[in-house]
């Protein structure tokens, strides 16, 4: 078996993976600390959600092997139960960027869709998307996965949400974006959640 030059320089490298743990700590920080936010703005916010509903813990999870990246994700508010889906998903995608998203779907789809399209000049060109994938699941950007919510893409958002099965909506932020050098993924996620969670009042 031969290394490359590259694969030794990468194996002889004592700090990445130093790094990297660190890295992960600040991320679940960063997270906890957004979960905490979107707490206290909940409980200033009548949130017409499913009995059930975790408005107190939320979950994070880490994991290595998204498309071959590392990632870890924050699910807060959670809730999801007999094909019923109501959460605001926060992933940070090693490699790729972080993701603010929200996962709609059940008995209330038909209602979620309605009130996207009452709303629609409140959301359109703030940087939002329509997830246009068969599963939920999907964290790649471009044209093949991601549908730009603006004013002159109306008519095919429209179009789209007729035969979505879920509703996911996608704010992504690169990691060369203003908020990660001053520190602001935490206020930028929070604002976030107010423009995207208009979308679920009854």
């Amino acid at each position: 078996m031969i290394f490359s030059e590259r694969e030794r320089r990468l194996i002889a490298d004592a700090e990445f993976f130093p790094a990297k743990a660190a890295i992960t700590d600040k991320v679940k920080t960063m997270l906890l600390q957004l979960r905490d936010e979107l707490k206290a703005e909940l409980a200033h916010t009548r949130l017409p959600a499913p009995e059930g509903i975790d408005l107190e813990r939320g979950q994070i999870v880490r994991g290595e092997h998204l498309l071959d990246f590392p990632y870890q994700y924050l699910d807060f508010p959670k809730y999801f139960a007999r094909g019923d889906m109501l959460t605001f998903r926060t992933l940070f995608w090693w490699g790729h960027h972080v993701t603010f998203a929200l996962i709609l779907g059940g008995r209330d789809l038909d209602r979620y869709k309605g009130n996207l399209l009452r709303i629609y000049d409140e959301l359109a060109d703030r940087d939002l998307h329509l997830l246009m994938t068969e599963t939920p699941w999907e964290w790649r950007r471009g044209d093949d996965y991601l549908l730009p919510i603006t004013r002159r893409k109306r008519a095919q958002v429209e179009a789209a949400l007729k035969e979505r099965p879920f509703v996911k909506i996608h704010r992504v932020i690169d990691f060369d974006h203003p908020a990660f050098a001053e520190g602001k993924i935490v206020t930028e996620g929070r604002e976030v959640f107010r423009l995207m969670a208009k979308i679920i009042p009854p």
